[in-house]
């Protein structure tokens, strides 16, 4: 497609990215309000933030299925569809489990969404140069866009109630699909390209297992039986989706795939980098509003830098991937990511350069992380297979989008109730030692030399969490530049 419309194309493609991604994070500068007027506990504001990425992650693999089976236009369309629904019931959800069940649904319309946007944008640019260059635009969205749900939803929350992140998506569907109608090209599918229920619902089995086992391992009283029965039922769903991989004639998964180096380097980024980055910006962002005492807008405006270095460093990335390759620019990117979280750890008490300095090296360097990811999976993989690369590579991110929120928001939750529980013992109310925010809310209810006490206790609890969690990004993050350079070193 050489027409100019294969740009107009890739705009369409982008604004609903755009919303897939900033619902992601969006949720986490609402948090405390809606923590505040639901009444959520700990566990449900994991499950809010975490059931949008988690069923994505578990629905992909089919979905990118079917677009290969019925046309990615018609899986992008009908995604558009379901994600304006879900955005209405999620802004007027009355109470915490009308929430998580509005998130899921708006998960179903990401999913089908997803591998179609990078499936159509392979077929629709067709010079190699020009794809890369797109790949680039494309991962700098789904990055930058990422980092920038914050800010977005720090200026709704100045003006407007907590429903107002979700809403707000309403308008650019209709916009995206009235574009996408007309003009995004249909391609038909291969109607032989089955569609396996059963190997969906096992994958999601695992995922689900997996996070339950996570956060109930992270809790401040902790079920050994429940996290093990979980753990143990995602072992066995994990097993069974690969053992019907094997068996089918036509894999949801082709595994021969990972034999390819940069595939498979492509993919541990695409996981690291996600969990790093929803883990670092829940944490950040809780903490600026709930320690340091922004507002939302505040909060939202501090980490600016980060999705400002992603989307400068995402085409900068996709030019720069034929004369380097995507190895190279992985590990250096990563290099990068890991040096600005460290500044951040080291100096997020410092001057606001200081602050801008890190954020930005660490936007940068997850920008062009994703765009060498995204490159170096979706390049490596058959045209015919273009939905199952691109599921692979949007399972990868929301994976670890999914497993970083659990992992780290657990360790978050787990060393915040052991900084807090030894010195307050048992005359701290419950709520309190379950999350700051609890905190902040049993101090509501006490006398002022009660109540400031308390405050200032889960503070610095809270703040002995923030430093744990960003010292585990930074050794991911290094820990994985330096497993890539070594084993293109080693390929060399």
């Amino acid at each position: 497609m050489k027409s100019p419309l294969r740009w107009l194309v890739l705009g369409i493609l982008s604004s609903a990215l755009l919303l897939i991604v900033i619902d992601m994070t969006v949720i986490y500068l609402a948090l405390p309000s809606l923590t505040y007027e639901l009444r959520a506990s700990a566990t449900e504001k994991l499950w809010i933030v975490n059931a949008y990425a988690l069923t994505v992650a578990g629905l992909l693999p089919g979905m990118g299925a079917l677009g290969d089976r019925f046309g990615h236009k018609r899986m992008f369309i009908a995604g558009l569809v379901v994600f304006g629904w879900a955005s209405l019931g999620a802004a007027f959800s009355p109470n915490p489990e009308a929430l998580i069940a509005a998130r899921v649904a708006l998960a179903v319309g990401a999913a089908m969404m997803m591998p179609a946007t990078l499936a159509i944008i392979r077929h629709v640019f067709e010079d190699d140069r020009e794809r890369a260059l797109a790949f680039g635009i494309w991962a700098a969205i789904a990055s930058g866009g990422a980092a920038f749900g914050p800010v977005v939803g720090g200026v709704l929350l100045e003006h407007f109630w907590w429903g107002s992140v979700f809403i707000i998506n309403v308008p650019i569907v209709v916009l995206a699909l009235a574009l996408a109608i007309v003009w995004v090209p249909s391609r038909p599918g291969n109607p032989e390209r089955p569609f396996d229920l059963l190997a969906s619902l096992w994958i999601m089995g695992a995922l689900v297992g997996l996070t339950l086992a996570i956060k109930e391992a992270g809790k401040a009283d902790p079920s050994v039986l429940q996290a093990s029965l979980a753990a143990l039922a995602a072992l066995l769903c994990g097993l069974a989706f690969l053992r019907r991989q094997r068996r089918v004639s036509v894999p949801m998964i082709e595994f021969s795939l990972f034999r390819d180096r940069s595939f498979s380097a492509g993919v541990v980024t695409a996981l690291i980098a996600s969990a790093a980055l929803m883990g670092m910006e829940l944490v950040i962002s809780q903490r600026l509003q709930l320690v340091v005492g922004l507002s939302p807008l505040q909060a939202g405006l501090t980490i600016l830098p980060i999705p400002l270095g992603a989307f400068v460093a995402g085409p900068l990335a996709g030019l720069a991937l034929p004369r380097y390759g995507a190895e190279r620019i992985l590990s250096t990117s990563l290099a990068l990511s890991a040096t600005g979280a460290l500044l951040y750890l080291l100096g997020h008490g410092a001057a606001p350069w200081m602050q801008i300095l890190s954020f930005s090296l660490l936007g940068f360097g997850i920008g062009a992380a994703m765009t060498a990811a995204s490159s170096a999976m979706l390049l490596h993989a058959p045209p015919d297979r273009a939905g199952m690369a691109a599921s692979i590579e949007e399972v990868s991110y929301e994976l670890g989008g999914a497993l970083g929120i659990a992992i780290l928001g657990s360790l978050m939750s787990a060393v915040y109730s052991a900084a807090f529980a030894t010195p307050a013992g048992k005359a701290a109310p419950a709520l309190a030692r379950d999350s700051l925010d609890g905190a902040l809310i049993a101090a509501e209810t006490l006398p002022d030399a009660l109540a400031a006490p308390l405050v200032s206790l889960a503070q610095n609890a809270f703040d002995s969490a923030f430093v744990t969690v960003m010292v585990l990004v930074v050794a991911l993050l290094g820990a994985t530049s330096i497993g890539i350079a070594l084993a293109t070193r080693r390929a060399g």
